[in-house]
């Protein structure tokens, strides 16, 4: 085995040419890049040519494959001079290779945490929504981080993992998802629907921590938001940490946007009700007693007094 990487190491320049060009193949690939690490430091530059000088592509594997040959030679400033690169690919096609390819790039660097590579991913963040970046970022787990997490919340392809990448944050944004639930952008009478998005997450998130009654009371007016869903997780956190009074509050304002609410909130206001059922019951049976005032045919078509009534209905069997 050493004779064998040995006689990697004692290659050609114009052979280890050849081995970077086999990238490019589908069958001999994944072994050109077993090979060109066995090649040692002397691979690193044509590496370095092919990833840098290569042409943008919808075919991205190959310089996929020259970032990880990188990434196992130890070439982190390399990599870091690829990702930090601008680019302006007008080909769409082409445009979402590169991004693939910037996207191992990102991952790559997370063998690094280091000051430099951390930067790095914020400043990549900062320009452009990349997942790699917002997965590795992720990993360190710092508080100057959570900006750009957060502001990936309003990207509707990286939001799932901006996600995980907070809650590995554990409560180090804790204040910041409180700002970012309570800041419409441009303004509350004409937020962009990005930033609805983005509200409704930071409250999802928060209501993954160690909430306070203080941390109620600086989103209790989220309570009265236009939007169902800001509205009915602000009721959530209410329930979880409030005083009985803003509870009460909290379950009245949650029935009444139960009609406005898509299927999937609906089914989490009904959970939400039934675990605090002692607390609920009262104004549920109030809803209840109204709408049954209503003609029999409004009611069989009433799916929100369906649903209050098995919240009680279930209650009444527990």
């Amino acid at each position: 085995m050493e004779r064998s990487s040995q006689a990697f190491r004692d290659l050609s320049d114009e052979e280890i040419e050849a081995l970077v060009q086999s990238l490019n193949s589908l069958h001999e690939g994944e072994l050109g890049v077993d090979m060109l690490v066995a090649c040692g430091i002397k691979a690193i530059t044509p590496l370095q040519r092919f990833l840098l000088q290569g042409k943008p592509s919808g075919i991205f594997v190959p310089r996929q494959r020259a970032v990880r040959a990188l990434a196992e030679l130890g070439a982190k400033d390399v990599l870091l001079d690829y990702l930090t690169s601008e680019d302006h690919i007008v080909d769409p096609v082409a445009a979402h290779g590169e991004e693939a390819v910037k996207n191992t790039a990102a991952r790559a660097l997370g063998a690094w945490r280091t000051e430099d590579v951390f930067e790095a991913l914020r400043h990549v963040l900062q320009r452009k929504h990349l997942v790699g970046a917002i997965e590795t970022l992720g990993e360190f787990r710092r508080p100057e981080a959570v900006p750009e997490l957060i502001e990936a919340l309003e990207d509707d392809f990286c939001r799932s993992f901006a996600e995980d990448a907070l809650r590995k944050a554990g409560e180090l944004p804790h204040s910041a998802l409180i700002d970012a639930a309570r800041t419409p952008a441009p303004s509350g009478s004409h937020e962009r629907p990005q930033s609805q998005r983005r509200r409704r997450c930071a409250l999802r998130l928060l209501e993954c921590l160690q909430l306070c009654n203080e941390d109620w009371c600086q989103v209790a007016a989220l309570l009265h938001d236009s939007d169902p869903e800001v509205a009915a997780r602000t009721g959530a956190i209410a329930l979880a940490v409030a005083d009985r009074g803003n509870k009460e509050l909290a379950v009245k304002r949650m029935i009444k946007v139960l009609p406005a609410s898509d299927w999937l909130l609906q089914g989490e206001i009904e959970g939400w009700l039934e675990k605090h059922l002692d607390v609920a019951l009262p104004s549920i049976n109030e809803e209840i007693e109204r709408r049954e005032a209503a003609a029999a045919s409004i009611q069989t078509k009433d799916h929100v007094l369906r649903l209050l009534l098995a919240v009680k209905r279930k209650g009444q069997d527990e």
